[in-house]
């Protein structure tokens, strides 16, 4: 069944209702963009005087580099552990809240909560709870025997931000699980159930294949924000330390830019930030429309 096109009676309206988007659009991405890509191909002193055009050179030294490389392995990582952890956690949570009755809408609130925290809080929560001195998660873990250090530690900086990442994301995560666990015909698992099918069998036979599109659209949305939206909580907790353990590549984008003042590396980084994002929405892109011609 096609659906109702809708007709407007003036041309120009709409246009107009698009102008402020695209307006919003054109100077708040588009220009910024067109910038930095300008100024990926330039070498330009830490208060803009002199200014000389070298191609592709920032490029060049950028995949010759010791620490970008480093970041670009701390990344692949950091996004990894964070989509995993997230998703893996979102699922377990929202097959127990669709199999609650009364307390469903209880149960669900509470966990859609956190979303609602902005990163940088997130961060120093969590920063505060593993605090080496004062944390109540470290004085536990040392009770255990285990010295934790963050500070001083890259395994321990690099769980610190996957954690923190992580739990803010489980909210996102969980709403869609939901939500596709409800789309799920009770037909199929009542009739697996008296075929003789535990909840285990049932859940990897029936309702993880039919979860895979919102698992493949989660896995991609949740790489995507651990590469980009992460900055407030690495900034809030690690810096990127310690000896560049937890250095993403957004965060070695400001690191070079605000405090190395190297402009046209961190242009170029931005530059390969923006193209890897590309990617990612093309792939997702991509899916969801074989997903609806099939």
């Amino acid at each position: 069944m096609q659906s109702k096109r809708t007709v407007f009676s003036n041309r120009a309206l709409p246009y107009m209702l698009l102008a402020p988007q695209l307006a919003v659009t054109a100077i708040f991405f588009l220009w910024p963009a067109a910038q930095a890509f300008r100024q990926s191909f330039l070498r330009e002193d830490a208060f803009g005087f002199s200014t000389q055009f070298v191609w592709f050179d920032n490029y060049t030294r950028l995949f010759q580099s010791a620490s970008y490389l480093n970041s670009m392995a701390v990344t692949a990582v950091f996004a990894t552990s964070v989509a995993v952890l997230s998703i893996v956690i979102a699922l377990a949570l929202a097959v127990a809240a669709n199999g609650m009755i009364r307390s469903q809408q209880t149960y669900s609130t509470l966990i859609i909560w956190p979303y609602a925290v902005a990163p940088a809080v997130a961060g120093v929560m969590w920063w505060f709870m593993f605090n080496p001195t004062i944390g109540i998660l470290s004085y536990l873990m040392r009770q255990t025997g285990y010295n934790w250090n963050h500070g001083l530690d890259g395994t321990d900086a690099m769980i610190l931000v996957v954690i923190a990442s992580s739990w803010k994301q489980i909210s996102y995560n969980f709403l869609f699980f939901l939500a596709g666990l409800h789309a799920i015909p009770r037909s199929l698992t009542e009739a697996a159930a008296i075929d003789g099918a535990g909840p285990i069998k049932r859940f990897f036979t029936i309702t993880l294949p039919l979860l895979s599109p919102t698992t493949f659209f989660l896995v991609v949305v949740n790489v995507v924000y651990a590469m980009f939206d992460t900055f407030a909580v690495i900034h809030a907790t690690t810096e990127g330390g310690p000896n560049q353990a937890t250095n993403i590549l957004v965060y070695k984008v400001f690191d070079d830019g605000f405090i190395g003042l190297n402009l046209g590396s961190s242009a170029a980084q931005s530059v390969i930030l923006m193209a890897i994002v590309t990617v990612f929405t093309f792939i997702q892109f991509r899916y969801i429309e074989r997903r609806v011609e099939y």
